[in-house]
């Protein structure tokens, strides 16, 4: 009986990450969901995360450690690596800063049985608030209400925030419906999905290291005709670094952006702009050049002004813009959405 049921592989990538592991691996291993593959893969990481990781290993028949890199090779590739590994028909693309709900695997296969166009499942994440007795008691994660994001939301000024960040969840959340895409933090993919939208083998863009990376994959199944849906009842806890809501005024925007590091500054100054080139359609843009315009020119003369040390980001942006400009001709030659469709997820 169990068997019948879809395989889903929980792909779970490791960093330095010694004060989750062991936390975000319980959970995984209580998943009520009974037809599942867990593999690990670590990226070079100093501290005890290996040794947990192998230890987990030998309890567990059906968690495997399928690589271990001794130095960092970034989300997209270490990610790439494990859903090459996987056998799952779903994959969960899961950072180590994460605890599920017991019933996350099983509540988000729900929602992909409904309809063979869904491509990513996007859970409730609330707030993981780090120093609860949760290895001790589950129950502790509950104490947090607060929103860490319910998907992935697209401005018309090419702003990309977290629905409904930093709110109380309070009952208003709980509608099932259909968002642009699935945040990094822990998406559920559909391989068929994965595989469609793959550029030479890449599932995740593997010139983006880290951030975005999961927002241009949410564009890229977008214009491939695969939906998104948002599936309250898949909880989970993630103890966000930076980000703590959804703002829009700009003075903020500045405030969050000085709690990023600066190779996180780096990355996603450089990869909002490749993902741009690879996936805008410009009927799309110059409609919305009156909130793009502002926005763009007073990021440029900020990092020119204040951030000298993301000025490397822009020599490596026109360094890699050939190759994303190629990779633009593949993703405009195979997409199936008109550019009204798309305009609806600006907003």
């Amino acid at each position: 009986m169990e068997q019948k049921q879809p395989l889903v592989s929980i792909n779970l990538l490791t960093w330095d990450g010694e004060k989750y592991v062991r936390d975000c691996l319980k959970s995984v291993f209580s998943q009520t969901y009974p037809n599942l593959e867990i593999l690990a893969l670590d990226n070079g990481s100093k501290d005890k995360t290996v040794e947990y990781l192998k230890e987990a290993e030998e309890k567990k028949e059906n968690f495997k450690v399928v690589s271990l890199y001794p130095e960092n090779i970034g989300f997209s590739a270490g990610h790439n690596h494990l859903i090459r590994e996987s056998q799952g028909k779903y994959i969960l693309c899961l950072n180590q800063d994460m605890v599920l709900d017991p019933n996350f695997i099983q509540k988000a296969v729900e929602i992909f049985e409904k309809n063979r166009k869904i491509g990513s499942v996007q859970g409730k994440l609330l707030r993981w608030q780090l120093g609860m007795p949760a290895s001790h008691d589950s129950r502790g994660y509950h104490v947090s209400h607060i929103i860490d994001t319910t998907g992935l939301v697209y401005l018309k000024n090419r702003r990309i925030i977290n629905r409904e960040q930093g709110q109380l969840d309070e009952g208003k959340f709980e509608k099932i419906e259909e968002i642009f895409g699935a945040d990094g933090a822990a998406p559920i993919y559909k391989r068929e999905a994965l595989e469609d939208t793959a550029l030479k083998g890449e599932y995740f863009d593997e010139d983006f290291f880290a951030y975005k990376e999961d927002v241009d994959l949410a564009w890229r199944l977008r214009l491939n005709g695969w939906k998104s849906f948002y599936q309250p009842k898949a909880i989970a806890w993630h103890d966000r670094t930076a980000g703590d809501n959804a703002t829009r005024n700009y003075f903020a925007v500045i405030r969050e952006r000085m709690k990023v590091s600066k190779f996180g500054k780096y990355l996603a100054f450089k990869n909002g702009r490749l993902m741009q080139i690879k996936n805008e359609q410009m009927g799309v843009l110059i409609s919305h050049l009156p909130w793009f315009l502002p926005k763009e020119i007073g990021s440029w003369g900020y990092v020119l002004l204040f951030e000298r040390y993301t000025w490397k980001a822009i020599k490596d942006l026109f360094k890699q813009m050939p190759l994303a400009y190629r990779k633009r001709k593949i993703i405009m030659a195979n997409k199936k959405v008109s550019s009204r469709e798309m305009a609806k997820w600006f907003k």
